[in-house]
């Protein structure tokens, strides 16, 4: 039997470690991201591999997908995951998948509703409800039910902030403060002190906001938009930059389960 194919919508860090679980299941995986990505936590996604052409994570390899005529010699190898920018409209439009996956996680606006063009829709988070835009949904707000499958409710609605890291939310990140291209020497997993200067947004200079290390940093040359989050944080002792976090791992599962599939204690 064929596996299944799953097409990823977002290859931040949900998506990558949906991404992850699914292809450890044996499905057919792609994953479909914007050019120029601006995702941050680089070192928990596979968001590199659209600039280097490869990135690792959690010990699994995605490569860069430019032409979709190879994607089937790409699944039958079962080697790497592949990574596209080719819009996902147009892939739904040349391949049929079996499995869609939102996980743009968008801040703002109604999701699509893209129930016509799988047997399954997992929605991930706000703005999702099962029998009005997607087939299933999945919790994604910290909290005991985080991960959850949800059939027959929505996911919660967008609350508060970002989590605390030894105490410091909001206060971890640099917000662009205008549109424009990025630049910076700086290196994810870098120590920083708070003032320190860390790169150039457009003609405005950008700083550490607190001291610790660089756990998210947009890639040197992309573009940005006003009110993107570029940089961030982390303040504890022992960061956490690279590997999968704890709330993709949880995502991930809750996808897995959602298909049918074992629900494994860890995405490893």
């Amino acid at each position: 039997m064929t596996a299944q194919r799953a097409l990823i919508i977002g290859g931040g860090d949900i998506g990558s470690a949906v991404a992850a679980e699914l292809f450890r299941q044996g499905l057919r995986v792609l994953v479909a991201d914007r050019a120029g990505s601006p995702h941050a936590r680089r070192g928990m996604a596979f968001t590199d591999a659209l600039f280097d052409g490869a990135a690792l994570l959690d010990g699994l390899t995605a490569r860069r997908l430019d032409d979709i005529t190879s994607l089937d010699d790409w699944w039958k190898a079962a080697q790497v995951i592949p990574v596209t920018t080719i819009p996902e409209d147009e892939l739904m439009n040349v391949v049929a998948f079996d499995v869609l996956v939102d996980a743009t996680m968008r801040r703002q606006g109604e999701p699509p509703d893209r129930r016509a063009r799988a047997a399954t829709f997992v929605g991930l988070g706000p703005g999702y409800m099962p029998g009005r835009n997607c087939h299933v949904a999945i919790e994604t707000q910290w909290g005991d039910l985080m991960g959850q499958v949800l059939r027959d409710r929505p996911a919660a609605a967008r609350t508060g902030g970002p989590r605390a890291l030894a105490g410091v939310t909001r206060e971890r990140f640099a917000i662009a403060p205008c549109a424009g291209v990025w630049r910076t020497d700086a290196a994810l997993g870098q120590a920083v002190h708070a003032g320190e200067h860390i790169g150039m947004l457009a003609a405005h200079p950008v700083k550490a906001p607190i001291d610790g290390h660089l756990r998210g940093l947009s890639r040197d040359g992309i573009h940005l938009s006003a009110g993107q989050r570029l940089l961030e944080v982390d303040p504890r002792v022992e960061p956490q930059v690279f590997g999968l976090g704890e709330r993709p791992r949880a995502v991930a599962l809750g996808v897995a389960e959602a298909l049918g599939l074992p629900r494994r204690g860890a995405c490893g």
